[in-house]
């Protein structure tokens, strides 16, 4: 095992910056392929270019499948609430507040879209703040959320590159 203690990031992800650019700060690469069946929702895997991450997909009973496995959904609601605490995190300690056992709990459901009949995901938000005044809490969620890259995305959406390659 590692012997270097885990440290939260630098309150310095809190500084602005006035660059014309966008300025990527970490990148990675997931792949997904379709497994068993040809469809990696149903039957997939998915794999991070440094290999720390390694699942197998399977579709929830919900849609059939065996449940076995995690799943699209489960997968981007553990990246926003992680990324939401962490945003909170760092407003906490820039104020000078620990809330050891703060929590963000995310629900995402994908749903029917009324509006054009496809697909949507619907995403809830809870956090638990103990020991923190309601007001206080709600102010600290405001500004975790203009924070927050994963809120940011679900208010106003990504900028995306598409491209097919060989």
């Amino acid at each position: 095992m590692d012997d270097k203690k885990l440290q939260a990031p630098p309150l310095s992800l809190l500084d602005r910056y006035r660059g014309r650019d966008f300025y990527p700060l970490y990148t990675t690469t997931v792949t997904a392929s379709g497994g068993e069946t040809g469809h990696a929702r149903a039957s997939g895997v998915v794999r991070s270019d440094d290999g720390n991450l390694n699942l197998e997909l399977r579709l929830p009973t919900e849609f059939g499948g065996p449940g076995d496995g995690t799943n699209p959904e489960q997968l981007f609601a553990a990246g926003f609430a992680a990324c939401f605490h962490g945003a909170l995190n760092l407003l906490c300690k820039r104020m000078g507040t620990n809330i050891p056992d703060m929590a963000v709990e995310v629900q995402v459901a994908f749903a029917r879209d009324p509006t054009d009949g496809g697909y949507a995901l619907l995403i809830e938000l809870r956090v638990r703040m103990p020991g923190i005044e309601r007001s206080a809490a709600e102010e600290m969620v405001r500004h975790a959320e203009r924070l927050c890259p994963y809120a940011k995305m679900a208010r106003q959406g990504t900028m995306n590159i598409v491209t097919v390659v060989d």
